[in-house]
């Protein structure tokens, strides 16, 4: 299956998945599995912000840093900029905070709720050049329908 089509099937999961839960941790934990076992990516999860920094959320895949600052790292840079970063090479990014020697390429899309970032998806691969316009868009619409459901 080709991953447009992957992420066809993955939206309408999202939804019915998170839609009238009331259970914020339990609603980007099970949102990182769905992502993460449907994509087959390396590192899926969530860093929530609180205060000047963003931390660990729920997660799939292996240890994780606990924090990132604000404007550090992808995660970082894409809170600062307000914008879904898409790093085809990790080891050409200034800055980047390998919390894993084995991530080659990352995107990291914010999660905005009523206008305000709240945190940001974070998804790691193991090869260089694995995420692409089609990445961003998808990922953009599943964080809509996600931050829609959270309370």
């Amino acid at each position: 299956m080709e991953k447009k089509e992957k992420y066809e099937l993955l939206l309408p999961q999202l939804k019915a998945l998170t839609e009238g839960v009331s259970n914020n941790t339990g609603v980007l934990a099970n949102a990182a599995a769905l992502i993460h076992e449907t994509m087959g990516f390396f590192w899926t999860g969530f860093y929530m912000i609180d205060g000047d920094i963003l931390k660990l959320g729920p997660f799939q895949g292996p240890v994780a840093c606990y924090e990132i600052g604000f404007g550090k790292g992808v995660c970082g840079s894409a809170w600062k900029e307000g914008r879904t970063l898409v790093v085809k090479d990790v080891e050409e990014f200034p800055g980047h905070i390998a919390c894993s020697s084995l991530s080659r390429s990352e995107i990291v899309v914010p999660v905005i709720k009523e206008g305000k970032i709240i945190g940001v998806l974070d998804i790691d691969s193991k090869e260089t050049g694995t995420f692409d316009q089609t990445d961003k868009d998808y990922l953009e619409s599943a964080m809509k329908i996600l931050s829609e459901n959270l309370v």
